[in-house]
C-alpha cells in the first residue's frame, strides 16, 4: 500500500517539484520502502511506496508504460491482476510482476473502461501523453482515499488531507456546512470535506482533467443490484453461494509477497475471516487482539477460543490506561482527518506491524452487509408505528417533550426529534440512526452553525437516487438500510479510519466482506432470509461448521476502549482543556460545551463518552493543522 500526490496546471517548474516533494514528505509513513517524484511542464506526480507485491526496485513509481506514453502513480491492490495480466500479455510486454504495470497495460488497451474490469482497492492517477489528459480514479467501494482541490484551472490531489494542506495551495479554512454536519454526525460525507475547497472523489468514480477542465464521472454503483440472482433459490442454496463467495474473497486477498495476519476480536466477523484463512493457508495464521484489564471490555476469552480452535499464532495486546496515555499523542498526531473512533485502530495496527506483519485482513463490512447493527432491527420496528405520523403537530410536540423529560437518554432525544418528521418511512427513520447531536442541541452549541445545510441529506439523496433502488422496498427493506449504511457510515467513518490509522504504521488492511461480487449478491437476498432474528444469521448459517458456538451465542460487543472510565480519570484534564479551547473558537458556545462536559461527568444518560470525545478530537485536529 502506498501514498500518491499530484498537481496539474502549476506553471512553475521549481515550485512544482518543491511542492510535490513536500507533499511526499507529509505522507512518507504510508510508504517507507521507496518514494519518487516526476514532473514535466505543469504536471507533477509523487509517490511513497509500501511494497506488498513485487518487492523489487522494478516496482518503483511513478511508473511509465513501455512506450512512455503513460505515467502512473498508484495506491492499492488489484486482486485479479494475474488474470488481467494473462489476458493482456499478447498486447503488452511486461517487465515487472507488479499489479501497477497491469493498470498501465489495461488502460493502454481499454482506456477508462479498464476500471470496470478491476477487482480491488485502489486510488491512482495516470497521465496520458496521447490525449494530454490526467485520469484520477478510486475503487468501487472507496476503500482507498483520494482528496482533491480544483481551483484556478489547477488540480491538486493526494491520498491524505495533510498533504493537500502541506502544499500551501489551499487555505486552511473550515467549510461551515461540513463542520455543522460533523457536529451532527461525527463525520463529513463524500464528496465534501471539513476544509473549504477540498473534496473527496466518491467511491466508484473517476475524473478527467483536460484543457484546464475537470469532469467527474461514476463508473460503478453499489446500488445496481440484480435481485433475480437469488430468485427461486432455497435458503440452503443461498448460504452455499455465500460460503463460496466468501472463500473466493479471502483467497484472492491472501496474495502477497510479505508476512500477513488478521485482526481477531472474537466476534462473528473476525472469527469467520480467521476460520477461512486457516482453511486456505498452509501455515499458521498470525492473529492479533486488544485486551484490557477492565474485564467488561475485554474480548480475550472469545478471541482465545478461535485462536485455539485454528491453532493460530496469537498475539494479545494488553492495553492499560497508562499505556494508552503514552500512545494517545501519537495516535492524535497520526489522525489525517478528525474522527471519534480512529484511535482504536491505531493501537492494534501498531502492534500488528511491530510483530513483523505488513498486511492484515479485517472483518469490516460484515455488519453493514448481514444486518448486524441494531439499526436494522430498530428501523424496521419503528417503521411499523408509522401511524404516529398522522397525529397533529401539537400532539407530537407534547409527546416529544414528555418523552425527553420523563426518560432522558440518547434514544429518547432521537425519538423526540423523529416524532416531528412528516413521514415515517425507512429513509426518514434512518436519518436519525447515527445522529450524535440534535438540531436543538446544535443550536445551543453554535448559534452560527445550526442553520447551515445538513450535508447528510445530500448524501442520502445521492444514495437513494438510483433507479435500481425502486426494487428495494417491501421484501428488501434490510438491503435498503444496508445501502445507506455502506454509503454513509462504512465509507466515511470505518474505511477512512482504517486507512489513516493502519497507514500511519505502513500496514495494509484488506476487507474480504467488501468484495463487490459478495456484496451485490447479499444485497439481492430478500428480508425473509436475512432478518436478524439472531446476530447475522445468514452469515452464521453459511459458515456454521467453522464458527464455534461460544462465538455465535456470545453477547455482541463493539470494538471499543473503556473510554468513559478513562475520560473521567487519567484523560480528564486533557479532555477538559480541549473543550475549553474549542469553546474559545468563533463558532462555539463555551458555556454550553462546559455544561455538556459536566453532564457527562455526572453520568447524565443523554451525554455519552462518544458525544464528548469527537469534540476533543476536533479541537486537537484543528490546532494541529492550524485550521482557521
Amino acid at each position: 500500500m502506498c501514498g500518491i500526490n499530484g498537481i496539474v496546471g502549476l506553471d512553475n517548474t521549481s515550485l512544482l517539484t518543491q511542492t510535490i516533494t513536500a507533499m511526499n514528505f507529509a505522507i512518507k509513513h504510508r510508504g517507507p520502502d521507496d518514494n519518487g517524484v516526476w514532473t514535466e511542464g505543469a504536471i507533477g506526480f509523487g509517490h511513497t511506496r509500501l511494497s506488498i507485491i513485487d518487492l523489487s526496485s522494478l516496482g518503483h513509481q511513478p511508473m511509465f508504460s513501455n512506450d512512455r506514453k503513460l505515467v502512473l502513480v498508484y495506491n492499492g491492490e488489484l486482486y485479479n491482476f494475474k488474470e488481467l495480466k494473462s489476458e493482456l500479455q499478447s498486447s503488452y510486454a511486461f517487465k515487472t510482476n507488479s499489479d501497477t504495470e497491469v493498470i498501465l497495460a489495461a488502460y493502454q488497451k481499454w482506456g477508462v473502461d479498464c476500471l470496470k474490469r478491476f477487482d480491488g482497492m485502489f486510488a491512482f492517477a495516470l497521465y496520458d501523453y496521447n490525449d494530454n489528459q490526467v485520469i484520477v480514479a478510486r475503487d468501487r467501494l472507496g476503500v482507498k482515499p483520494l482528496y482533491y482541490n480544483y481551483s484556478n484551472s489547477t488540480l491538486l490531489f493526494s491520498s491524505e488531507m495533510r498533504a493537500i494542506l502541506k502544499s500551501n495551495l489551499v487555505k486552511r479554512k473550515i467549510y461551515k456546512p461540513a463542520l455543522a454536519t460533523y457536529l451532527r454526525y461525527q463525520t463529513v460525507y463524500s464528496p465534501d470535506t471539513i476544509i473549504e475547497g477540498v473534496k473527496i472523489l466518491p467511491a466508484g468514480h473517476f475524473m478527467v482533467f483536460k484543457n484546464a477542465t475537470l469532469q467527474v464521472t461514476k463508473y460503478w454503483d453499489v446500488t445496481t443490484i440484480d435481485t433475480s440472482s437469488c430468485k427461486g433459490k432455497s435458503y440452503d442454496d443461498i448460504t452455499t453461494d455465500i460460503r463460496k463467495l466468501l472463500f473466493d474473497s479471502v483467497e484472492k486477498r491472501l496474495v502477497a509477497d510479505v508476512p500477513f495476519g488478521a485482526f481477531l476480536s472474537g466476534g462473528i466477523d473476525s472469527s469467520a475471516i480467521v476460520a477461512i484463512m486457516s482453511k486456505l493457508n498452509k501455515g499458521k495464521v498470525k492473529t492479533f487482539s486488544v485486551v484490557f484489564d477492565e474485564a467488561k471490555f475485554s474480548e480475550a476469552k472469545y478471541s482465545q477460543i478461535v485462536a485455539n480452535k485454528y491453532k493460530t499464532e496469537h498475539h494479545e495486546i494488553n492495553l492499560t490506561v497508562s499505556d494508552f496515555k503514552k500512545e494517545l499523542p501519537n495516535a492524535l498526531a497520526a489522525m489525517d482527518y478528525p474522527t471519534g473512533d480512529g484511535v482504536n485502530s491505531y493501537v492494534i495496527a501498531k502492534a500488528t506491524k511491530n510483530a513483523g506483519v505488513s498486511m492484515a485482513l479485517s472483518g469490516i463490512g460484515s455488519d453493514e452487509l448481514f444486518a448486524g447493527y441494531d439499526v436494522f432491527r430498530r428501523t424496521k420496528k419503528i417503521n411499523t408505528y408509522n401511524w404516529v405520523s398522522t397525529f397533529p403537530n401539537f400532539l407530537k410536540k407534547i409527546a416529544a417533550a414528555s418523552i425527553a423529560n420523563l426518560k432522558p437518554s440518547v434514544a429518547s432525544d432521537k425519538f423526540s426529534e423523529l416524532l416531528m418528521e412528516p413521514n415515517w418511512d425507512i429513509d426518514s427513520i434512518y436519518k436519525y440512526s447515527r445522529k450524535v447531536l440534535s438540531e436543538k442541541q446544535l443550536q445551543e452549541m453554535s448559534s452560527n452553525l445550526w442553520q447551515e445545510k445538513n450535508l447528510f441529506d445530500d448524501k442520502m439523496d445521492a444514495i437513494l437516487s438510483e433507479e435500481s433502488l425502486s426494487l428495494l422496498n417491501g421484501e428488501y427493506n434490510l438491503s435498503r438500510i444496508s445501502l445507506l449504511e455502506i454509503g454513509t457510515y462504512l465509507e466515511n467513518v470505518l474505511l477512512r479510519d482504517t486507512d489513516q490509522m493502519s497507514m500511519a504504521h505502513a500496514l495494509e488492511v484488506r476487507e474480504p466482506f467488501l468484495d463487490y461480487k459478495l456484496m451485490q449478491y447479499v444485497l439481492a437476498v430478500p428480508d425473509n432470509y436475512k432478518y436478524p432474528v439472531t446476530p447475522k444469521k445468514l452469515l452464521v448459517d453459511s459458515l456454521s461448521d467453522l464458527i464455534p458456538l461460544e462465538i455465535i451465542n456470545r453477547p455482541k460487543m463493539g470494538f471499543t476502549f473503556p473510554w468513559k472510565e478513562w475520560m473521567k480519570g487519567d484523560l480528564r484534564l486533557f479532555c477538559e482543556q480541549s473543550l475549553i479551547s474549542l469553546g474559545e473558537r468563533e463558532y462555539f458556545n463555551k458555556n454550553y460545551l462546559m455544561n455538556r462536559w459536566k453532564l457527562f461527568l455526572n453520568n447524565h444518560p443523554s451525554v455519552t463518552w462518544s458525544r464528548i470525545w469527537y469534540l476533543v478530537v476536533l479541537e486537537n485536529w484543528m490546532k494541529q493543522n492550524n485550521i482557521e
